[in-house]
This record gives structure tokens, C-alpha cells and sequence, in this order.
């Protein structure tokens, strides 16, 4: 029986993976491969790299190091999780392996705007789409600004880059829905406002250009407030307690509501941010390796 098992190898699973491996536990490590972080071109929010880093190059760097400690990543999809009476069973293709306790990095899946999927790489690699206005929004300083959402999650982006740039426009996937409340804040913001469809998406002299009821737009980056799919489900499965949105209720030692499960980085309530997902990563790695020496004691 291994000591943990972690799901997920962005850079909360990685970061966890480096603790736990150094803390002589017998881990396993499995990544299906889609961390978010990978789709990162460049993060200059990132502590320590002042020229930026790109999401794909921290997670190789972070895996390196974890494998130096004797972590072993196998690319494979974890398809469940079931209780046992001295820990869990985890579901993957024909095998099942058991641990004393489980760690859930899995993340969330962002929303995406209806756009053929060569445009939206290119268009992400270039800087015109981002999906973190907290990690990037400095990049867009006085520039043409567009979100792509509406309601409260939509207004509440667009009043965020608002502090990066006074031209911002908040754009319906379809018809906007927003209350008085709202409308009143993008009013007094000086944020324009105006419905879709949004369609016909493409790469028009260096800008991102799609259809709007007003007619064909382009931004020199648009922002997609569409929310997200949070990967909790294999935590739900095992009675694990989340919030109406899917974030799993965590402790502050990262702890879910299910004795010997622990969840870090995105999958968890809090901020969706690599250094917080590390943080909490390191709590919770630690946290698991004071749990299993109250079982039994860990001596070299």
C-alpha cells in the first residue's frame, strides 16, 4: 500500500509530489495530462523568474526535481475513488491501487468562447486571449480591452481590468442579464456594454476580431468570463463536502471533509493562483506526513 497517492501533476501535485518524496513516503503520482498551468505562453507573476516563465516549462522544471527525489509520474487518468477500511482505492483502466491517503491537485477546466480550436491556441500563445486578469492583467496596461460574459462574474471582471486600462468593453456571449446594480457600476466605470452573438472569430492584424450585435470588434486582448469546470468529482464520489460552485471544502491543513483525503491548488476553495496552489501544496504534503507517522511512526 502506498503511503499517498497524488492526482493531478500541475504545479500543486508537482510541489507536493517534492515534499512527500522527500520525506521518504512511498508515493505515486497521476497526471492525465491537462494542467492549466501548461497553457500558460509566459507568467511573469510568477516569484522568482523576473523575465517570466512559461506554464510548460515550471511544470517540467518542478517535475525534474521531484523525479531527482525518486517521484514517479505515470500519464494516466484516474477514472474513480472508492473507500477502504484502512484508506482508498484508486480506479485506473483495469488496476487499482491502494493508499493510506489521497491528495486531489486535479484544478478546474476554464470555459471557453466558441472558437475553432486553432484560432484560441494561437490566439492564447500570442497574448490576445488570456484567462487570468489577476496573473496578467499588467501586460495589458492601456490597451484595448475585452471581456467576453455577462452577469455578475462578467461585471466583476471587466471592473477588475478597468484598473489595467480605461478601454473596456464587457461583451455577451448572447444577451447580456444584468441587474440595476450592475449596470450601474459599468456606468460609473465608463465600461461599454453590448451583446452577441459573439462569432467568426479571428487573428485580424495582430488583434482578436469576432462578430458583436454592433458589428465586428477587435481587442488587442480579450478576456473570457465564462467560468469553469471544477475537477472535484472524484472527491464527491468518496462524500467529500463542496460548494455550489464544486470547489471542495477544505481546513486550513488542507484537509476535506473525508479523513485521510486532502485537496490543494484550484480543486479547493480559495485563490486560483500558482504560488497559492504551491503553498497550499506544501501544508497540505506536511500535514499528510505528520498524519501517517501518528499511525506509525516513520523511521530510516
Amino acid at each position: 500500500m502506498d503511503d499517498c497517492i497524488i492526482i493531478g501533476a500541475g504545479p500543486a501535485g508537482l510541489t507536493a509530489a517534492i515534499y512527500l518524496a522527500r520525506f521518504h513516503l512511498r508515493i505515486r503520482l497521476f497526471d492525465c495530462g491537462s494542467s492549466r498551468a501548461a497553457q500558460i505562453p509566459c507568467t511573469r507573476n510568477h516569484a522568482g523568474f523576473p523575465e517570466g516563465i512559461s506554464g510548460k516549462e515550471l511544470l517540467v522544471r518542478m517535475l525534474t526535481q521531484a523525479e531527482k527525489y525518486g517521484a514517479v509520474r505515470e500519464l494516466a487518468e484516474v477514472e474513480s475513488l472508492r473507500l477502504l477500511d484502512n484508506g482508498f482505492g484508486v480506479r485506473v483502466g483495469e488496476r487499482e491501487h491502494a493508499a493510506r491517503t489521497v491528495l486531489l491537485a486535479t484544478g478546474v477546466v476554464n470555459n471557453r468562447p466558441a472558437m475553432p480550436r486553432e484560432v484560441h491556441d494561437e490566439a492564447l500563445a500570442r497574448g490576445l486571449l488570456r484567462y487570468c486578469p489577476i496573473c496578467d492583467g499588467y501586460e495589458v496596461t492601456d490597451k484595448r480591452i475585452g471581456v467576453i460574459g455577462t452577469g455578475s462574474h462578467g461585471v466583476a471582471e471587466a471592473l477588475f481590468l478597468r484598473g489595467y486600462s480605461a478601454d473596456v468593453t464587457l461583451i455577451a456571449p448572447e444577451a447580456h442579464d444584468l441587474s440595476e446594480a450592475d449596470s450601474a457600476k459599468l456606468d460609473e466605470a465608463g465600461i461599454a456594454r453590448i451583446d452577441g452573438p459573439c462569432g467568426s472569430y479571428a487573428i485580424e492584424e495582430e488583434l482578436l476580431a469576432f462578430d458583436t450585435a454592433r458589428g465586428r470588434l477587435a481587442f488587442d486582448s480579450v478576456y473570457p468570463a465564462l467560468g469553469s469546470v471544477i475537477r472535484s468529482g472524484l472527491a464527491v464520489q468518496v462524500g467529500a463536502r463542496a460548494d455550489a460552485n464544486g470547489c471542495l471544502e477544505v481546513d486550513d491543513h488542507q484537509r476535506t471533509s473525508v479523513p485521510g483525503l486532502f485537496a490543494a491548488g484550484d480543486v479547493a476553495r480559495g485563490l486560483d493562483q500558482i504560488s497559492h496552489a504551491m503553498g497550499e501544496a506544501g501544508v497540505a504534503a506536511t500535514t499528510i506526513r505528520n498524519l501517517l507517522a501518528e499511525q506509525k511512526p516513520i523511521r530510516r
